[in-house]
């Protein structure tokens, strides 16, 4: 399904008066995309976390809360629409593990998910030549599912 059929099938139930969307897909390699996305649809995986870096770097709002995402998999096809419910900044060093179990991944610990975000967040950085560290500030968005075929 396209974002803009996905798009249509939510519209038809809902108001949507002056409501837009955003459309993205999970960053990563296509596996970690197309299986963060299929976590959300089964409702294990209710939030996320971004660099806040990267948001000043490009002048971009914050999720708003009530903002409607449809989430997209590796080949830009429509999984679902989320709706953002919460969002706070932390430092990465003080993301919590009640954080780490909603963002559903791997064993849902704490340990698992600062490995494998200072591992995306290094990575995710040293396209913008800036360094990981545990102190940098990060979004953490909370969101459900609100639309799936």
């Amino acid at each position: 399904m396209t974002e803009k059929e996905m798009w249509s099938l939510y519209t038809k139930n809902n108001d949507v008066k002056d409501k837009t969307y955003d459309a993205w897909c999970f960053g990563g390699d296509i596996s970690s995309a197309n299986g963060l996305a299929k976590l959300v649809l089964n409702g294990i995986k209710k939030a996320t976390a971004s660099a806040y870096q990267l948001y000043e770097l490009e002048n971009s709002p914050l999720p708003p809360i009530g903002g409607l995402n449809i989430i997209l998999d590796s080949d830009n096809n429509a999984v679902c629409i989320t709706k953002t419910t919460k969002v706070y900044t932390c430092p990465f060093k003080e993301v919590s593990e009640n954080h780490a179990l909603k963002e559903g991944e791997g064993d849902l610990s704490l340990s698992y998910w600062r490995k494998v975000h200072k591992d995306f967040f290094s990575k995710e950085l040293k396209e913008y030549n800036l360094d990981f560290d545990e102190s940098m500030i990060i979004v953490c968005e909370e969101f459900e599912v609100v639309c799936k075929e």
